[in-house]
């Protein structure tokens, strides 16, 4: 939805001197790799003769097979030039070329002043190719460090969606069903929340609700500068088939205490959002369905859920027929 747009800076707009490098080290090496795997395929005998083995069938059927790797491996660079996939297979693609090359030292006719210069070469080349693969690892693992979060759950209340929608709205009744919330307060269109955070801790911060629409769906989002977690999220009140009562959407987008690392640590802790949100959302059948949770499904939970905010400079899109995060 339009309404439900904001503005932000796209992290990956930006080309970064580090991917500009990964990209260029790929496109080398895939070009390094097509060259000779073609001078393998189309001229065996002569790539034989260089690196000082005989040019027997034997040894131009596998410089041949040697030649089809290196230009599959070439055009899987050239397509994607930062894939740390196809630099391993390069490695491994080495591994064999000194396999290869340390079997013909044992060939009678073989001239051991090119092989030895041949296998030096590749033995450079594995470094060059270990190297990138490592470090284009590396770099993949840390990109995904800080990058939001998406959680989408669901459940089915049976009850209407006007009191599904009603009760979730009065901000006040969510620490009845949010075991981790202490509370809610509502101020001037804004709404000021107090959690339980880890060890003990507490955690505050302000959130607005950015689309209302009665019986329907609640987005919302945190008040930039009141969290260090930026989050935002939409609940939506879909009437369940079959007169089954209302089924409850929740989706959640965020950015975690210490990107991804901080994310695998709260979920061992048992407080990462998606294990949140299944607790909330069984607790919040219960309350509509019973009128009480029972304290057997009870469970403590720190840092995000759906009702935290979300961020001002990231934006709730529309995805089918409801609205949804971007």
């Amino acid at each position: 939805m339009n309404e439900l747009s904001h503005s932000h800076s796209d992290q990956n707009s930006s080309y970064s001197p580090r991917k500009r490098a990964a990209a260029q080290r790929g496109l080398g090496l895939g070009l390094f790799s097509i060259g000779l795997g073609l001078a393998e395929v189309l001229a065996p005998r002569g790539v034989a003769s260089a690196i000082g083995i005989p040019g027997v069938p034997r040894s131009r059927k596998m410089l041949r097979a040697f030649g089809l790797r290196e230009l599959l491996a070439g055009v899987g660079l050239l397509a994607k030039p930062q894939s740390a996939n196809w630099l391993w297979s390069r490695v491994a693609g080495d591994a064999m070329d000194l396999a290869f090359l340390a079997r013909e030292f044992s060939t009678p006719r073989a001239k051991r002043g090119r092989l030895v210069a041949a296998t030096a070469l590749v033995v450079g080349v594995t470094a060059i190719d270990a190297l990138s693969a490592a470090r284009q690892s590396r770099n993949s693992k840390l990109s995904r460090v800080g990058q939001p979060i998406h959680v989408r759950r669901s459940i089915t209340i049976r009850c209407e969606p006007a009191v599904a929608y009603g009760f979730w709205r009065e901000l006040s009744n969510l620490p009845r069903f949010m075991s981790h919330l202490e509370s809610v307060e509502d101020f001037d269109g804004k709404s000021n929340w107090r959690a339980k955070g880890p060890a003990g801790t507490t955690i505050s911060w302000q959130a607005e609700v950015v689309l209302d629409r009665p019986n329907e769906c609640i987005a919302w989002r945190s008040i930039e500068g009141s969290t260090i977690v930026p989050n935002r999220g939409v609940v939506r009140f879909n009437r369940a088939p079959g007169g089954r009562g209302t089924e409850v959407q929740v989706e959640l987008k965020y950015e975690p205490p210490g990107g991804a690392l901080g994310a695998a640590f709260a979920k061992a802790l048992g407080e990462e959002p998606s294990q949140q949100i299944n607790g909330d959302l069984r607790r919040l059948k219960q309350v509509l369905e019973t009128g009480e949770v029972l304290h057997s499904d009870s469970s403590i939970h720190a840092f995000l859920h759906p009702a935290r905010p979300a961020a001002a400079d990231e934006r709730i899109q529309t995805k089918g027929t409801g609205q949804g995060l971007g």
